[in-house]
This record gives structure tokens, C-alpha cells and sequence, in this order.
């Protein structure tokens, strides 16, 4: 690969000789402006592979810079150089399309793993990776893949918003693997799933003695993802005393551990998640606005399933190829037509994962060639609820189903003195698919 090419936008010198030297020093082509009319002059007649610009120019602002530059050559990324503690100034430029932000006075190891991260996107093909893993054909798919491709390219903070079940993980998971970080940790944390004593813990990690248990150091989730993403999946449940000190962690990019003395500098981008409207807990004072405006510099909202009902045999095709595989299958079960039109018509209040569960039930209760109506179980329709509510009323059915399940398959079991196959039989499935059902539900 050639020598990768930078240009480097400040009207004080000092500041362009200390980049230059410390991008030369990695081996990268330099070329510098002190103007904006400098910079685009040098644009007009040459190609390069980053930038990076001062917010301040004698003749303009940097944002105009990084928005010229995003509508003529988006796949180049730009990087900002912002005062300190100026978090107002850092925002903009990313939802200008700034790629990423460094504060003055500029710290070089950061400057150099910045520039490292950019310079990444050029060994990075990412065409087809999103068409692989998000199914649909739908707009609102279609729109959203091109969406994560965006995202990809820069270091931004990414809120998504969508009704449980919509895939917002597999997003952000997308949005990790297609940029510079791809190759770095991607840590999921379900933020309303840890002990509100232990979340300081968790998330900066400890020292040793630093309390009772605390027997040696502990790495926290923040230095844990280091060079990667830390997704933090409902967001929104996170209690007021932790927002201050996450707001902390992503403004200052460091982190203190529970007993240390000095904070230890990190490297990570933020994606977060939530099916709740953030905007209304703003409002409700249940969520910190400054800490919103931190994590919603870019949202992306997940479609539900019942607004892309032409996706879902797509969608059952694929999900019914990877259970007859789990279960043994020689090939997945059709599903009849009735079936298809009552998937079709029903409004999958638990979206996508409801409609792994719903198939995941069918191809037990299957011959296993053919999905019939009857196998698949489903609830009269009802109107939608955006609510937690629906959310536990979700999946206090899943745990009612899966007793029922349980019941019939220990009665089938004893009729059958234990004897599987013939347990199998007088359920009317293989004896694979009663395998795997008593391994997933924990049967004795």
C-alpha cells in the first residue's frame, strides 16, 4: 500500500509543526494549511487519505471545512482539533461528519492512535458485510444499512432507539465490525442488569483494598473494550449517580477506578441503546440532558417488524435454515400458506426475536416437514403498547409457554418410561428435535 497522505489545517504554526512532525514520524505524507481557502485550494488539486483542521480559521470555521469535505469526498476522514473542555465544539463537528475530535493542548499519543484508527478505514471493504447480516428488502432496511456504512467511518457517538426485539445489538455490532475498531473488543453491557452497588465497579473497575472483596485489581468495562466499542444496552435504567460519572468518562475520555488515585486514559467509542424514549425521561428529569446530548450525537432507529411485514418470509426462511440445523434437521420445515398469512398478519409486538421464538415452538410441534397454522401458536392480534409493560407481559408468556413445553415433554417422557425415542414419537417430533428441546429447557 502507498504511503498514506495527510493535510493539516491551523492558523498557528507551532501547533501544524508539532502534527506534521508526529504524522511524518508514522510514516504518513504531510502537506499544511494556515486558511481555509489554503486548504481547499490544496483539495482541489490533489488526494489525500485524512485531515484534520482547527475549529478557529482566520477565514472561517472548521465545520465548513469538514461539511465541504464530507459532501465532495466522504470516504475521506477528518478529524477535528478543539479547544479544551470545549464539548460544545466537539459535538458539532462530529454531527458535521468529523470522523473524530482531539482537544488542545494536543496529547500525541492520542493524536497517533486517532490517526492510526483513520487510516484503518483504507484497508476496511465493507460492501456487502451489511447486506449479509441485516435481512430485508424493505426501505426502512435498506436505509438503515446505508446508515450503518456512515457510521462506520467515524468515531462518533451512535444512540439507537427501536421497541425490543428490533435488533438494536446486531446494529451496533454491525456499526463495530465494518469500521477501524472492527478487530477490537466489541463489549455488550445490559446497563439495567447490574447491582446499582456495583456499578462504579463494573464499569471503571478497582483496586485492590479498595473495599470489602476487592481481593485484587480489576479491569472495568471502559479498559476492558479498549481500541473497541462499549455498547450500553438500555441506557435509560442507568440511576442518576451513574449518569454523572459516565458523562465524566466520555467527556474526559478516562476513567478512575474505585480506590485509585489517578485516572487512566481510554480509547473507546460509545454506542447506546434503549427501548424507551430517552427524550421523554429528559423532560421527566429521570435522565440527564447533558449526558443525552453526549449519547445522541447521531440516533439510529431500528424498524419494528409489523412496518416491513414483506421482510418476514425472508426473514422465517433464514430463521427456520438455522434451527433445523441446530435441531438436526436435514432440511428446514416449509411453512404452509395459511401460516405464511397469519405471520404476515400478525403484529409482532416482541418484533424480530418473537418471531424466532414463535418458529422456534413450530418447528418442535412440527412433523417436521411442514409448519402448519396450528403449530405456530399465535395470539389473537392486539394494538401495540410502547411500554415496558408489553415488554414483561413478553416475556412472562415465553416463560408460561415454555412450562407448558416442559409439562408435556416430562409426561411424554414417562408414558414413554424415558425412552426418547418413543417420547418423540408421541409428541410428533424426531427424536433430534426432542433432544435439543430437553437440552434448551433444562429437562432432567
Amino acid at each position: 500500500m502507498t504511503k498514506a497522505s495527510a493535510l493539516i489545517v491551523d492558523d498557528e504554526a507551532d501547533i501544524r509543526e508539532l502534527v506534521e512532525i508526529t504524522l511524518t514520524r508514522m510514516g504518513l505524507k504531510t502537506q499544511s494549511a494556515a486558511t481555509l481557502a489554503e486548504a481547499h485550494a490544496l483539495l482541489a488539486e490533489r488526494k489525500f487519505d485524512f485531515c484534520i483542521t482547527d475549529m478557529r480559521l482566520p477565514d472561517g470555521n472548521g465545520l465548513s471545512l469538514i461539511q465541504h469535505i464530507q459532501r465532495e469526498i466522504p470516504c475521506m476522514p477528518v478529524a477535528m482539533i478543539t479547544a479544551y473542555g470545549n464539548a460544545q465544539a466537539a459535538v458539532e463537528s462530529l454531527k458535521a461528519g468529523a470522523f473524530d475530535f482531539v482537544s488542545k493542548p494536543v496529547d500525541l499519543a492520542t493524536l497517533r492512535k486517532l490517526v492510526d484508527s483513520a487510516l484503518k478505514l483504507r484497508k476496511n471493504d465493507t460492501t456487502d458485510t451489511a447486506d449479509q447480516e441485516l435481512l430485508g428488502t424493505h426501505e426502512s432496511i435498506r436505509n438503515l444499512r446505508a446508515m450503518i456504512e456512515r457510521l462506520a467511518r467515524s468515531q462518533a457517538p451512535v444512540h439507537i432507539a427501536g421497541e425490543s426485539g428490533t435488533g438494536k445489538e446486531r446494529v451496533a455490532q454491525l456499526i463495530h465490525k465494518q469500521g477501524p475498531r472492527g478487530q477490537s473488543p466489541f463489549m455488550p453491557v445490559n446497563c439495567g442488569a447490574i447491582p446499582t452497588e456495583l456499578m462504579e465497579s463494573e464499569f471503571f473497575g478497582h483496586v485492590k483494598g479498595s473495599f470489602t472483596g476487592a481481593v485484587r485489581d480489576k479491569q472495568g468495562l471502559f479498559q476492558s473494550a479498549e481500541g473497541g466499542t462499549l455498547f450500553l444496552d438500555e441506557v435509560a435504567d442507568l440511576p442518576l449517580h451513574m449518569q454523572v460519572k459516565l458523562l465524566r468518562a466520555v467527556q474526559e475520555r478516562s476513567v478512575r477506578p474505585v480506590g485509585a488515585e489517578t485516572e487512566v486514559p481510554v480509547n473507546v467509542r460509545i454506542i447506546s441503546a434503549t427501548h424507551k424514549n430517552l427524550n421523554d425521561l429528559v423532560n421527566q428529569g429521570a435522565f440527564r440532558q447533558d449526558l443525552y446530548y453526549r449519547l445522541n450525537v447521531i440516533e439510529v432507529r431500528t424498524p419494528p417488524l409489523r412496518d416491513r411485514a414483506d421482510d418476514i418470509p425472508l426473514l422465517s426462511e433464514h430463521i427456520l435454515t438455522r434451527l433445523a440445523r441446530d435441531n438436526g434437521l436435514s432440511a428446514p420445515p416449509k411453512l404452509e400458506a395459511q401460516a405464511q398469512r397469519q405471520l404476515r398478519e400478525y403484529n409482532f409486538p416482541g418484533n424480530v426475536r418473537e418471531l424466532e421464538n414463535i418458529l422456534e415452538r413450530a418447528i418442535t410441534m412440527c412433523d417436521g416437514k411442514v409448519i402448519s397454522a396450528s403449530d405456530l401458536q399465535l395470539r389473537p392480534s392486539a394494538p401495540v403498547q410502547f411500554s415496558s409493560a408489553v415488554a414483561n407481559e413478553n416475556a412472562a408468556l415465553g416463560d408460561h409457554i415454555e412450562e407448558i413445553e416442559k409439562r408435556a415433554i416430562r409426561e411424554a417422557l414417562e408414558k414413554a418410561r424415558y425412552n426418547k425415542t418413543r417420547a418423540a414419537e408421541l409428541l410428533g417430533m424426531s427424536f433430534r428435535s426432542l433432544r435439543y428441546r430437553i437440552k434448551k429447557l433444562g429437562i432432567e
